[in-house]
């Protein structure tokens, strides 16, 4: 298990490198002029220019990326243009907000979307399964952000049982994770049922009913176990979704979260923020990937010696 860890992890390297590459080229492809933002409208050229000096960004960009390389690998993201405070510290003042936020959204879809797949796997082709296969499908089709508006506009404006905007409390937090959630829930559903029947097809699933074996000891015995195991890594994916997924619940629900920053840093070009986020969304996706392919191994040992 330990040589097949540090297999995957040294696979993340060139992973990292290619996308810290990409990440800044994206970033100095965006259009508009950082330094005519910091200078204001009506700066002169020259003024343009000073600030532009200052920001390092009259540098050939070959040298901007290796300036940026080295401090990256010395653990410096870098400075903010508009609040001159560390990317550092902007990020870990956003990253529990939106931690929470994914977590909360992960465990409840996680839970619902598992229930409604095994109920829809089971009663297959009756009601139970139409149903949830209904509610997974409007789950699907439904934008975060028209459901997050009709949840505000019901719960919080009409009733006025929840709060609309904001992270104070945990009753903030119910909103804003049913809507990023929805989706995945359904997913979590649609493939948990497609996993489920192909595994009550098996015949080690027969086998066990022919030994007398309880249907609840068949189902949660021999077949849950085996039909998890594509459905970790699902859930390995969709939460790495989630995390770039909040930037638009985050703007709806005003959330002061990493994707609220990302949107405003766009917005006013400032380059270091935005390549710190991108490169942690990054990290956190490739992370979570190594975490689900070793959950994976754990699960099936034979993974390991391929």
């Amino acid at each position: 298990m330990l040589n097949y860890f540090i297999k995957r992890l040294l696979g993340m390297i060139p992973t990292l490198i290619i996308v810290t590459v990409l990440v800044f080229l994206f970033v100095h492809l965006l259009p508009g002029d950082p330094a005519r933002l910091q200078a204001g409208a009506n700066a002169d050229a020259t003024v343009v220019a000073m600030v532009r000096h200052r920001l390092g960004l009259d540098l050939p960009l070959p040298q901007q990326f290796w300036n940026y390389l080295v401090r990256l690998l010395h653990g410096d993201l870098g400075q903010s243009m508009v609040s001159r405070r560390p990317v550092s510290q902007e990020i870990a003042m956003r990253f529990m907000p939106t931690l929470l936020l994914t977590l909360t959204s992960m465990v409840w879809a996680c839970v619902f979307g598992l229930i409604i797949g095994l109920i829809s796997a089971v009663w297959r082709n009756r009601w139970p399964d139409k149903l949830g296969m209904l509610l997974a499908v409007s789950g699907i089709s439904f934008p975060a952000f028209a459901l997050g508006m009709l949840l505000m506009q019901i719960f919080s404006v009409q009733l006025g049982w929840l709060p609309t905007v904001g992270a104070g409390s945990w009753q903030h937090y119910i909103l804003p994770s049913l809507t990023l959630g929805a989706g995945v829930a359904a997913v979590m559903a649609r493939f948990t049922r497609s996993s489920f029947i192909e595994v009550m097809g098996e015949d080690y699933m027969r086998t066990a009913r022919a030994k007398g074996a309880t249907e609840f000891s068949v189902i949660f015995k021999h077949g849950l176990r085996n039909a998890m195991i594509p459905v970790v890594t699902m859930m390995g994916l969709q939460f790495g979704f989630l995390l770039g997924g909040s930037i638009v619940v985050e703007v709806v629900f005003n959330w002061p979260g990493l994707g609220r920053l990302l949107i405003d840093s766009v917005s006013m070009r400032d380059y270091p923020v935005i390549q710190g986020e991108v490169l942690l969304f990054s990290f956190e996706f490739i992370l979570i990937n190594l975490l689900v392919d070793l959950l994976y191994a754990a699960i099936n040992p034979a993974i390991r010696y391929r």
